[in-house]
């Protein structure tokens, strides 16, 4: 019998003018996604089944930019994507393009255990959803006043991201504030807030998972496919670890990072937060990104090279922590 432990993320990058009110408001939210994570933990509820539960609690509350409060595409749609992995036996199902579905995380469920595939996108990824009678909604649900607003100015601006929730004067007001201002996606950070979720989980049998889900960028192309979904990229577990990635996709999938902490423990014998460290540092070449990570040992660890990351944590021993900053 191990150690269960638990992790959650909110997306890596934030503004540091991000008013007070919605910093609290996430730190909320993760909070009570680690609540109801710990009561299943001593339920003994498997991790696979606590990641799906959490996520699943990201996706509907409209905060994040995952299910209800996604990003919007340049015609004004949600696309969401979203991916699960079950470490013992490195099974995962992944969802891409999905316009309809309530939860996607469950849905990247069933692809993994009703489907003889692992990814589906998608007119595809619909229809095997009404298939299978996940509850559907319509596109409506999930676009926020706030997430119209962030279109708007992001198309003005000629951007993918805009942070609209971010005050006008503060934004206007960015590059002046500091000589060198941190980029993401080419954007100053003022401008950038992709509030990815994900969640990594050991339970006390040792058995590890992840999953990620997002609507990914604001004002993207229709059909941007971005790295939560894409296995070994922004989601990984296997009998090792667990690892949820967010931050700049592409440069999340260029390194392949979930799967290089895994690799780096592997066959490096790193511990779980040298792993962490040394992919933070080794393989994100100019990007910026982070990533939250457990291992079958009940460790959590995690590590982002932007100026911080909506995270927090609880172990069995009682600890439990929820941080923006670094």
């Amino acid at each position: 019998m191990g150690r269960w432990a638990v992790a959650v993320h909110g997306g890596a990058g934030v503004d540091p003018n991000l008013p007070p009110h919605r910093q609290e408001e996430a730190k909320k939210l993760i909070s009570r996604c680690l609540h109801l994570a710990v009561s299943a933990l001593r339920s003994n509820v498997s991790a696979l089944d606590v990641v799906e539960l959490v996520v699943r609690e990201l996706e509907t509350d409209p905060l994040f930019n995952s299910g209800r409060g996604s990003a919007l595409t340049e015609n004004g749609t949600v696309e969401m994507e979203s991916s699960i992995m079950d470490g013992p036996r490195r099974r995962y199902g992944a969802v891409s393009g999905v316009t309809t579905v309530k939860n996607p995380i469950s849905l990247a469920r069933l692809v993994m255990d009703k489907s003889p595939h692992s990814y589906l996108a998608f007119a595809g990824a619909e229809k095997f959803a009404r298939m299978q009678g996940v509850e559907l909604v319509e596109n409506e649900y999930f676009i926020t006043d706030d997430n119209v607003g962030m279109l708007k100015q992001a198309k003005e601006a000629n951007t993918i991201l805009f942070d609209y929730r971010i005050p006008t004067s503060k934004m206007e007001s960015c590059a002046a504030e500091v000589e060198n201002p941190l980029m993401m996606n080419g954007l100053p950070i003022s401008v950038y807030a992709p509030e990815t979720v994900g969640c990594v989980v050991v339970d006390s049998q040792g058995r590890c998972a992840a999953g990620t889900s997002t609507g990914g960028l604001m004002n993207k192309m229709t059909g941007r496919i971005g790295d939560s979904p894409i296995i070994g990229a922004g989601t990984y577990a296997c009998e090792v670890c667990g690892v949820s990635c967010t931050g700049e996709g592409e440069a999340i999938l260029r390194g392949t990072l979930a799967r290089e902490v895994a690799a780096v423990m592997e066959y490096k014998g790193l511990g779980l937060q040298e792993a962490v460290d040394y992919v933070i540092e080794e393989r994100l070449d100019q990007g910026k990104a982070g990533l939250i990570a457990v291992s079958n040992r009940g460790e959590v660890a995690f590590g982002f090279n932007c100026n911080a990351m909506f995270r927090g944590c609880a172990t069995e021993d009682g600890f439990m922590e929820v941080a923006i900053w670094e």
